[in-house]
């Protein structure tokens, strides 16, 4: 009897072994298999991702060669289907093993609006503002009203230096923004400038920003890299 009982536990604890070796195994294998995914511009209709390092710019409708269907996409993010479950990622976050988010993303995609230009969402110290990129701007340029809206004592801090616009010479100081950030790239200490009126409307992304930025097109697409 106690011969048979002995047998009877030492068969359940293999048992045991089995299932949780199997599970163990099941889920080191699915965590792996999954592509990684990041969503590096999102566009009406379409989406930029990252699937394992290949660029893939989708269509809503269409599937990727390793097997990712887009679904839905606006700016703010895209509906995923891989597998046969679906997923929603955010503007620069990344889903993969685990599906969970990535670490701090280092690049943004770029298409151009209507008029050719490309703006960006962003903020300076903190503060949400839309940006412009304008490589012939020699540095971040805003206006008395965005100066104001974020709380800038220009006058008192900045150092006057009159600048040529359109309409003529216009009164400006430079000042120093403590950080600069386009979407999910921050840049700190960045030379600026605010000119004393109300141009330009749009905040114009110049070069103390973007030349220290690796900078590319890809056809239409402007993508910027933090370094």
């Amino acid at each position: 009897m106690r011969k048979t009982r002995s047998l009877a536990v030492g068969r359940c604890l293999r048992v045991l072994l089995w299932v949780l070796v199997t599970s163990h195994a099941v889920a080191t294998h699915g965590a792996g298999d999954g592509p990684r995914i990041t969503a590096r511009g999102l566009f009406a209709g379409q989406a930029l991702l990252d699937i394992d390092g290949r660029q893939r710019l989708l269509k809503i409708g269409q599937r990727s060669p390793e097997g990712v269907l887009l679904l839905a996409a606006d700016a703010r993010a895209a509906r995923i289907e891989i597998a046969g479950e679906t997923h929603t990622i955010a503007l620069d976050a990344t889903i993969g093993t685990g599906f969970s988010r990535g670490a701090e993303p280092r690049r943004l995609t770029l298409a151009p609006a209507n008029d050719g230009h490309y703006y960006v969402d962003g903020t300076i110290n903190g503060s949400p503002v839309r940006f412009v990129v304008d490589t012939g701007a020699s540095t971040v340029a805003i206006s008395r009203p965005d100066a104001r809206r974020i709380g800038l004592l220009y006058r008192v801090d900045g150092e006057p230096a009159p600048v040529e616009t359109a309409s003529g010479v216009a009164r400006a100081y430079r000042v120093t923004f403590r950080s600069v950030k386009a979407r999910s790239i921050e840049v700190t200490n960045v030379a600026g400038i605010v000119i004393d009126g109300d141009y330009p409307t749009t905040a114009l992304l110049g070069q103390s920003f973007l030349n220290r930025l690796d900078m590319r097109r890809e056809g239409l697409l402007l993508e910027l890299e933090e370094r």
